[in-house]
């Protein structure tokens, strides 16, 4: 079963990965390793994104019902 990591988490890594592919210091293996570990994060970071969308919509409908109506 895969560890649950937070969007934050994951989007610090990014930004660490792409820190280090820039650098040039990194050798292909080394390079190869962290481009599918950022495409895992990618992932999780796009299906997180995905959920909070759909639990905006569904609040945003929620707080539409709740609009009073006029008198």
């Amino acid at each position: 079963m895969k560890k649950e990591i937070k969007f934050e988490t994951a989007l610090e890594r990014l930004e660490e990965i792409v820190e280090q592919l820039e650098s040039g210091e990194t050798g292909l293996d080394d390079s190869l390793k962290l481009f599918e570990e950022s495409m895992e994060l990618v992932k999780t970071c796009d299906e997180k994104l995905k959920e909070v969308k759909k639990k905006i919509e569904i609040l945003s409908k929620k707080g539409e019902k709740l609009t009073p109506e006029p008198l």
